[in-house]
């Protein structure tokens, strides 16, 4: 190029500059790629600076630290601000303090390369001699593992104030060369297998911004991330307190938080600077606090009024209790809880049902259940009751409720005396169990079934036809189907009396009455044909 076109007096000296060139091989470069003493222990990265050593890798914890590549940089230089041009055969560094008017042919220009300018290290002018190797006087050469390479050209005022990691290697480099002859004067850093150059460029850039936290806020929160693993790695202290900070202050997206969790097992912080992010992270709470959260949310939504709000909640809590649920740890899921509120919502039934029937006035009810009809709380608890069964069965703990159930003899007293369009209501809770037992949701022992079918089955037989009726999301054909395979699980002397009393219901009643035929032959061929013969028939 022509030497006229280069403008030496207006030049402008900055902090540092990039290029996409490996320097050229010197006795001078401090390579790292053979040092073995990088501490084992992240957690002195941040305690203890070591003077031979750049952490590289976050994969890798004998290099250190690293960042997780995104991008390949492809060999570059960037010639002047706002300018790139492709390598030529020339493998010299050349000093972005030269200003290139010249164009660039559009046929081989590359895409406009973004370029950094930060105040100089000192505005005395002691410090800027008309050498420029007294402004520039590191050379950063980042190697990422694809393949791409980033040398950065940068003051070492800045950078060991701003790191204490090169603060050490640049101290080592002035302590060797101490004697050496004068045009050794530029500190070759190299940065082997470094997994994101991007991120690891951004880092040092930080070094030179005024104001971190707004460069933070075009940044974004993934990306912050990455840069405060590296500030880390490298012990730029003020990097990592700015990065803290403005995560501390913004929202998560789920896969943000995860990358944050993983980093904090990587890395130990200084507690008083994490201590507003690891409180978001992580419940310090004592465990008391925890134990009965189920039950909290539990019996809110069974006392919650408003019809639109209960269906919420149920399918909200539902949906993170459940075994199928994302959230796997279900360690605060206690058993006594969810019986305590199914306890208390056969309660509240009991003394509606003592109600219905004339036995309590109706003053013992708040003002807000007098101003509606005493079918619609029958029915809210009995909602509540099957909204708790679901999740009991789902959790396989649903057998002691059978026994809960079997033992309601005021309920079933109480049963006989109320009118059908509200005593059915019961029934619904005998159906879901029916079905839960029939199609091998719910499993306990014989005994249990036999209380269950003996004290449920006869008010079953009488509000059938209300079921059909006012369904409320119940499968009548299901329920048909369970009842008959429920009665085939008890001993043949019980099915004897629990069929013949459905047999006399059925011719009586018809349709009113659940259709339990198939059951019912099935019944008969192995109460009075033989055993092979019996196994020939259902075969067939």
């Amino acid at each position: 190029m022509d030497p006229s076109t280069r403008h030496h007096p207006q030049s402008r000296r900055r902090s540092w500059c990039c290029s996409f060139t490996a320097p050229p091989p010197s006795p001078e470069n401090l390579s790292l790629s053979h040092l073995k003493s990088f501490p084992s222990n992240k957690s002195e990265i941040l305690s203890k600076p070591r003077a031979n050593s750049v952490p590289n890798s976050p994969q890798n914890s004998k290099s250190g630290l690293g960042l997780k590549g995104r991008t390949r940089i492809d060999a570059r230089r960037i010639l002047s601000p706002g300018r790139v041009s492709p390598i030529d055969s020339d493998s010299t560094v050349l000093s972005v303090q030269e200003e290139i008017p010249a164009p660039v042919d559009s046929s081989t220009s590359l895409p406009k390369a973004q370029s950094f300018r930060a105040p100089a290290a000192s505005s005395s002018p002691s410090s800027r001699s008309a050498d420029n190797d007294t402004v520039f006087d590191v050379r950063l050469n980042l190697r990422g593992k694809s393949g791409g390479c980033l040398v950065l050209e940068l003051n070492s005022e800045v950078l060991s104030a701003s790191s204490d990691l090169f603060a050490g290697l640049i101290s080592e480099y002035k302590r060797n060369s101490s004697g050496s002859s004068s045009r050794r004067k530029v500190c070759r850093i190299e940065v082997p297998d470094v997994e994101n150059l991007r991120v690891f460029r951004e880092t040092v850039e930080l070094m030179f911004e005024d104001d971190i936290p707004k460069r933070l806020l075009k940044i974004g929160v993934y990306r912050c991330i990455d840069i405060l693993e590296v500030s880390a790695g490298i012990m730029f202290t003020k990097g990592v307190l700015s990065c803290l900070k403005y995560l501390e202050a913004v929202p998560w997206t789920e896969e943000e938080e995860e990358k944050l969790r993983i980093l904090f097992t990587r890395f130990k912080f200084d507690d008083a600077t994490t201590r507003d992010i690891l409180s978001r992270l992580y419940a310090r709470g004592s465990v008391d606090s925890h134990q009965h959260l189920v039950r909290q949310l539990v019996l809110s939504i069974t006392s919650c009024t408003d019809a639109n709000a209960r269906n919420e909640l149920k399918s909200l809590v539902k949906g993170l209790l459940c075994r199928s649920s994302v959230y796997e740890d279900q360690s605060d899921l206690n058993k006594e809880d969810l019986y305590i509120a199914c306890q208390s919502c056969l309660s509240s039934l009991f003394s509606l049902f003592e109600e219905a029937s004339g036995t309590i006035s109706h003053e013992r009810l708040s003002e807000k259940e007098k101003d509606r009809p005493l079918i619609e709380h029958i029915s809210r608890q009995v909602d509540n009751i099957n909204w708790l069964l679901e999740i009991l069965f789902d959790r396989q703990m649903a057998e002691e409720f059978v026994d809960m159930w079997a033992d309601q003899g005021k309920l079933l007293i109480m049963h006989e005396n109320s009118s059908p369009m509200v005593r059915y209501e019961l029934s619904r809770v005998s159906a879901l169990l029916f079905i839960a037992m029939g199609t091998r949701k719910l499993h306990c022992r014989s005994e249990s079934r036999s209380r269950l079918l003996l004290a449920w089955f006869g008010p079953m037989m009488l509000d059938f036809g209300w079921l059909q009726r006012c369904r409320k999301g119940l499968d009548v054909k299901a329920l048909e189907e369970a009842m008959g395979q429920t009665l085939l699980t008890l001993p043949l002397k019980q099915q004897y009396v629990l069929f013949m009393e459905w047999f006399q219901c059925f011719s009586q009643h018809g349709t009113e009455c659940p259709n339990l035929s198939k059951a019912f032959q099935i019944w008969w061929r192995r109460s009075f044909l033989g055993g092979s013969e019996t196994h020939a028939i259902e075969s067939r």
